[in-house]
């Protein structure tokens, strides 16, 4: 389908495939799913593979992407019909930030979701932070099924698990220093956007809470070795590292009521937006997937004014109702697009 620079519309009654259009945008920019499926679950029922392709225009430089994936074969991307050897090499060329329902696990669930939110941004500004990350978990990986099996065959053996142990602080370090520095210049952002959608008279706040008491990480293994070894898993390190969400100095999760926690959460993907254009340079996709559901119209038209006043790039909106679709782009003065899914 050909698109609107600006504004794109997509109507449809639930089920008619309105998330599945913006997942697919997602996977384009990402190379992966919003909903952070593995790719087998992807694909349609009944297929072998899937292959998802689009043209990114930017600066008048036309890009035709291509990802594709089949059961049991590695994940290719491909740009303008060259294959990328590498994930770390494509992620962060087309920015993109999308805001879903399954938002609130960012709030109401563990740790990993908000991980997840700092390691898809910054993925998305810096190469160098993908490839460790990536060899950091596969490491953690390799670490705690050592540990499991040392366990189960009641034997113990340092040297293995120091080889492990050398190689984790580095990637490590890069992974907290960059975790820090990124939410020091977030939460600023983070709260001037909140007080555009609900006023000044609420004080919010974003602060990292480190996964351990040291950053020197290979002494933090060391000192946790006996208690990794009880457990049987690595206890302390980047990948128990956390965001503290708070409203006047409380945990959100348990304070805010459901207006506060919709407009916590849309402040949170719009200041992700913001750092991304400002650190890329570019606007990025923008997905706003049936989030006019979860907000009442006050919050809406606060929203919409946010959007335009801040000059968004392109964006990207589903709803099942028509008419609201319409009240929405009546205030838009640019140009626009509204498709019927049947």
């Amino acid at each position: 389908m050909d698109l609107s620079p600006r504004l794109n519309c997509f109507v449809g009654l639930n089920g008619t495939g309105k998330t599945n259009l913006l997942d697919a945008v997602h996977v384009l920019c990402l190379t992966r799913s919003h909903r952070n499926l593995p790719d087998k679950n992807l694909i349609r029922h009944g297929e072998a593979f899937y292959r998802v392709e689009g043209v990114f225009e930017r600066d008048g430089e036309r890009s035709k992407v291509v990802v594709k994936f089949a059961n049991g074969q590695r994940k290719e991307i491909e740009r303008n019909g060259t294959a990328y050897p590498r994930l770390t090499d494509y992620v962060g060329q087309f920015p993109v930030v999308m805001i879903a329902p399954d938002d609130i696990v960012l709030v109401q669930e563990g740790s990993e979701e908000r991980r997840r939110f700092l390691d898809t941004t910054l993925s998305q500004i810096s190469p160098d932070y993908l490839q460790n990350l990536l060899t950091y978990n596969a490491l953690l990986k390799q670490r705690n099924a050592l540990l499991k099996t040392f366990a189960e065959q009641r034997r113990f053996d340092a040297a293995l698990l120091e080889a492990i142990d050398r190689q984790m602080p580095a990637p490590a370090a890069v992974l907290l220093e960059k975790r820090r520095v990124f939410v020091a210049n977030f939460a600023p952002v983070f709260q001037e956007i909140y007080a555009a959608i609900a006023g000044d008279r609420e004080q919010v706040a974003v602060a990292f809470e480190p996964g351990s008491n040291s950053d020197d990480f290979a002494a933090v293994l060391t000192d946790n070795l006996e208690r990794d070894r009880v457990l049987e898993r690595t206890t302390a390190g980047p990948h128990r590292d956390d965001l503290a969400l708070t409203l006047h100095d409380h945990p959100v999760k348990k304070y805010a009521s459901q207006g506060q926690l919709k407009s916590f959460l849309l402040a949170l993907r719009l200041a992700q937006y913001e750092v991304l254009r400002q650190e890329k340079g570019t606007s990025p996709l923008l997905l706003l997937d049936d989030i006019f559901d979860k907000l009442d119209e006050q919050r809406v038209r606060q929203l919409i004014a946010l959007l335009i006043h801040r000059n968004f790039g392109q964006i990207f909106i589903t709803d099942t109702q028509r008419s609201r679709m319409e009240a929405v782009v009546s205030s838009f003065a640019g140009e626009y697009l509204i498709s019927e899914i049947p």
